[in-house]
């Protein structure tokens, strides 16, 4: 509940609260987040060709959830080993099923191509052909399940699709190569309309880029419009924290440690003129420019640091190279700096 209010807050456009097919805690969470009546988009999987199947798009219609999607594998591996009951014919069956149950209970529908990345194409033109034939669905996800995608191929398929079906595409892309990111941003250059991301990795295997990462080079690379209040994205940091799930300091965007610097080099600049150094206002993001003490650090760097802890500036110089010398040669004079955090703690980093 706690994380679902924070990202309405943040300025998520949907959120996906869980899968009705799991069991009655699942239902009853998911009952709990539609009806707190957020401003963003409440959204449900329940994946076709299952025995409830139809029953679960039931109980989303019934507590006001008002858009599901609705998944078929599609993926040439996946189809001869975790499914190979889904024919080609039963596909199509299974898709259309789904697809005209949930439009007739009024709910928009996502239809999600699991493992298309592996997808034969001659196949899933057909599959997908048929589908719309008998029932348009309202958006298609293209879903890289296994994480294989190259940005190349991303484009292709994005552009196969939309050609196919003129429907919105969406794109749900997972990180295991770590080109989740390479992909999300190709995929939109293609004219995907929709991403699936996660919060600081709440997903399985290597999870959909996370979407704090993706939003800011989104909006600077694309100049592409989001309802993301930027200046909160370091709030997203509670929702990880909420299930024992953390983020390093270099994490992209909400990391304590990216907009600190620790040379001596033009170090007055970090606060004075952040843009000299960083590719944007640290405010923007919620963060703030650090200097942090270490190996590479300068006398400038003692002023700044000491200021930032309120002790002030040392007038003399013997006491500042004294500073110096223990934040360089002490126990981390191999690795690691002195920084503050976001709670305002003084700590190493290693």
């Amino acid at each position: 509940m706690a994380i679902a209010k924070m990202l309405d807050q943040i300025g998520v456009d949907r959120i996906e609260t869980g899968m009705p097919q799991v069991g009655q805690q699942e239902k009853e969470a998911i009952r709990a987040v539609a009806e707190l009546g957020l401003g963003t988009e409440i959204y449900c999987s329940c994946p076709a060709g299952r025995k409830n199947s139809l029953s679960d798009i039931d109980f989303c219609a019934s507590i006001g959830v008002p858009i599901i999607g609705t998944a078929m594998p599609t993926g040439v591996p996946r189809l001869t080993y975790h499914y190979p009951e889904w024919t080609e014919e039963q596909s199509i069956k299974n898709g259309v099923q789904s697809v005209s149950h949930a439009k007739e209970k009024g709910l928009k529908v996502v239809l999600n191509l699991m493992d298309v990345s592996r997808s034969d194409k001659a196949r899933l033109e057909r599959v997908l052909t048929a589908i719309c034939k008998s029932a348009r669905p309202d958006e298609v996800c293209l879903l890289d399940t296994a994480g294989c995608l190259i940005p190349a191929a991303t484009a292709f398929l994005v552009t196969f699709v939309k050609d196919l079906m003129d429907v919105p595409v969406a794109i749900h892309a997972h990180n295991d190569m770590g080109l989740g990111l390479a992909n999300t941003l190709a995929a939109l250059e293609a004219g995907a309309e929709v991403v699936h991301v996660c919060i600081n990795g709440l997903e399985s295997a290597a999870a959909t880029w996370l979407w704090m990462n993706w939003r800011l080079p989104c909006a600077v690379s694309t100049r592409r419009e989001t309802r993301v209040d930027y200046r909160r994205l370091t709030r997203s940091r509670s929702g990880g924290e909420a299930v024992e799930y953390g983020h390093t300091l270099e994490e992209a965007v909400i990391g304590d440690g990216i907009f600190c610097r620790e040379s001596g080099l033009g170090l007055r600049y970090v606060q004075k003129e952040p843009l000299a150094i960083f590719s944007l206002l640290p405010e923007v993001v919620g963060q703030r420019s650090q200097v942090v003490l270490g190996k590479g650090s300068g006398l400038d760097s003692v002023d700044i640091y000491l200021k930032e802890l309120g002790i002030g500036e040392l007038t003399d110089r013997e006491q500042k190279k004294i500073v110096l010398g223990r934040s360089r040669n002490g126990p981390m004079r191999k690795r690691g700096s002195w920084m503050r955090t976001s709670s305002g703690r003084s700590w190493r980093t290693s």
